[in-house]
């Protein structure tokens, strides 16, 4: 405003010949006393004729040295060469103003910015007189702005040479204003794609439909920023974990015009994160494993020990004791001693200290073998299914305790689907590399891997992180010991392998056991099962049990059906002989050696493959073999001792069937 009424004051009095000598003075006063513009008169052809302080100031020359000089010599070179001083006069004229910035240059040589206006000065009746023009020095006013200018365009730079981070502007509803180059390589879209788009579309779904973007613009506007980690949707619909910081925006009125927004790409750091929790978790629940496996080994010593004496006194008691209550409390007693045998058995397992006959076995023959005993095992309301592929290498493992493994993941299942549900056993192989093995601590290689999945109840995190523990279980009272799994994650660990539960409350439960691999296995015949899924067979076969002790045949009934066998009872050897006269289908004899009306077990045998040349042979005696006649045993023969677990059994039934 200032600046505008000098200049018209001026024009003013140059035209206005009439006016006072006294308001000339008056006027000249004012012009001499501005210092910060340059107030002058030029001719009509730009020759000085009038100077003030403020131009003496600023441009280095006194009066008596610049006037009658041409304004021109305050331009640079190159625009003088240009002709600019005279197109300056020329627009005044015609247009009635001259308005511009540019280089100036002082009486000693330097150059300074000046901001210029000329004026064209006519008189009533129109005719040039000549030019007012105000100059003012904008040097440090210019270097201000270029300063601003380049850190704007080094910031602007530093911005965009940003790859790491997506760095970018929202405006207050949170509509993307602009977008670096570290954005579109974390995000995929190109700053054309995504310019003007509201920054909701990186957020998923689930967050989207809680409103998180805009409680994060409410956050950083209430209380100066928004920080939080979270998962991203990039273009193509991938996700990642990012770390996000909105910072918003003020003018200098403090009133909001946007949100700085930071994004960073940090799933590696979490991936690492997760993974050194796991190996964590893994390491403390591998040293907890270890610490009980090494208390119940301990017990499980002292606890046989304890055994053998009570065990070897009701021995020696019953060499004695002829009255029957006395002999059945003895009985009682060395049933439940023998029960107390089982359980330290159990213990030494899980303490990885039980005595193992490992060897080479093809876990799919296995499986197949032992199948009809895990059917029954499932009872009517459980479908098992296998999943095994035409050839798998091979485990150096205990086949007994292989299957009696099976066979408690099997039976957990069941009982976690009370209702009835599927039941998959499903084997596969993999290769474990470093990272992988050692937050199982285990060595790097190959593996087979033998999943045991149920659709039953699941388990909660916490009950599934303790299920291989000893004496941990979710069943009633009466109804478990909590040592299956136990001897199962024994067994594994003692094999060199790995045991792990995945489990979901309400989905179902998967357990994998990973075994070392050694070479290739066998093919097993048939093509067409390879990757496929099939039911299991109904029957192991059909055996014939003679014996005279009733209690003791309903055992062995009871032990054949649980393995799968269609059984077939006799008390005595005539009896026995009666049912293979018939064409009922016998595959196994299975004969006590002792028995009465005149035939042992041995001449039975040799009866029974005289009429059956392809039947199988098992003798049981509670004397040992030693004691037994000499002449009695063939190589068709098998024999064992009494008494005998199921698993012995199985073991010599196992034997018959591959003839070793």
């Amino acid at each position: 405003m200032r600046e505008e009424s000098l200049r018209k004051g001026f024009s003013m009095i140059a035209v206005q010949a009439h006016a006072t000598a006294h308001d000339k003075e008056r006027f000249q006063l004012l012009v001499d006393s501005v210092t910060d513009y340059a107030i002058y008169m030029l001719d009509p052809t730009g020759i000085i004729v009038s100077w003030n302080s403020g131009a003496q100031r600023f441009k280095g020359y006194i009066e008596s040295e610049i006037l009658g000089e041409h304004f021109s010599r305050f331009y640079t070179d190159e625009d003088r060469a240009t002709g600019l001083p005279q197109r300056a006069l020329d627009t005044a004229a015609r247009e009635g103003k001259f308005e511009a910035e540019g280089w100036r240059v002082r009486k000693d040589g330097t150059y300074f910015w000046a901001h210029v206006v000329i004026d064209p000065i006519r008189d009533p009746n129109g005719n040039l007189l000549g030019f007012a023009k105000i100059t003012r020095d904008l040097t440090e006013r210019r270097k201000t702005e270029e300063a601003l200018r380049e850190s704007e365009q080094r910031f602007r730079l530093l911005v965009q040479g940003v790859t790491d981070y997506a760095i970018y502007m929202l405006d207050p509803e949170g509509y993307v204003s602009n977008w670096n180059p570290g954005a579109q390589r974390i995000k995929g879209y190109s700053e054309d794609e995504i310019r003007g788009q509201h920054f909701s579309r990186f957020y998923t779904d689930e967050d989207r439909a809680t409103g998180l973007p805009q409680r994060a613009l409410e956050t950083a506007r209430r209380e100066g920023k928004f920080e939080a980690e979270g998962w991203r949707v990039r273009k193509d619909g991938t996700r990642f974990w990012a770390s996000v910081v909105i910072d918003p925006i003020y003018n200098d009125q403090k009133r909001l015009i946007g949100f700085a927004k930071i994004t960073r790409d940090i799933t590696e750091r979490r991936n690492a994160q997760e993974a050194l929790a796991q190996a964590q978790a893994a390491l403390f629940q591998s040293q907890k494993m270890e610490t009980v496996g090494q208390l119940t080994g301990g017990i499980a010593h002292d606890f046989n020990n304890l055994l053998t004496i009570i065990v070897n006194n009701l021995d020696l008691l019953t060499r004695n004791v002829t009255g029957p209550r006395e002999t059945r409390l003895i009985e009682g007693a060395q049933r439940a001693a023998e029960r107390g045998a089982q359980l330290t058995q159990q213990l030494l397992a899980f303490s990885r200290r039980q005595p193992l006959q490992p060897a080479l076995h093809d876990p799919i023959r296995l499986i197949e073998g032992f199948e009809t005993v895990l059917r029954r095992a499932c009872g009517e309301t459980v479908n098992l299914q296998l999943s095994l592929p035409s050839r798998v290498s091979t485990i150096n493992v205990d086949g007994a305790q292989f299957e009696a493994a099976l066979l408690n993941l099997v039976v957990n299942a069941r009982d976690a689907m009370p209702d009835g549900g599927a039941l998959t056993i499903a084997i596969g192989e993999t290769n474990l590399i470093e990272d992988r093995a050692a937050i199982r601590s285990i060595p790097a290689g190959n593996y087979v891997v033998v999943n045991v999945e149920d659709t039953g109840m699941g388990m909660t995190p916490d009950i599934a992180s303790r299920v291989f523990e000893p004496f941990f279980t979710t069943k009633e009272v009466g109804k478990g010991t909590g040592l299956g799994l136990s001897q199962v994650y024994g067994f594994i660990t003692q094999s060199g392998g790995h045991i792990e539960v995945d489990s979901t409350p309400g989905q179902g439960t998967t357990i994998t056991m990973l075994l070392p691999a050694h070479g290739e296995g066998q093919e097993t015949g048939d093509e067409d099962q390879a990757e496929t899924v099939r039911p299991a067979r109904d029957s192991a076969g059909t055996v014939l049990i003679v014996e005279d002790e009733p209690a003791v045949l309903e055992v062995a009934t009871e032990i054949f059906d649980s393995l799968g066998y269609d059984v077939l009872t006799a008390r005595d050897a005539p009896g026995a002989i009666a049912v293979l006269e018939t064409d009922v289908s016998v595959d196994v004899l299975f004969s006590d050696v002792v028995m009465p009306n005149g035939m042992d077990g041995f001449e039975l045998s040799r009866k029974a493959r005289e009429m059956r040349p392809r039947i199988k042979v098992l003798l049981a005696s509670g004397y040992p073999m030693s004691a037994l006649p000499a002449g009695g045993f063939d190589d068709e023969v098998s024999f064992i001792s009494k008494p005998y677990r199921w698993t012995e059994l199985a073991d010599k039934l196992r034997s018959l069937r591959t003839g070793t």
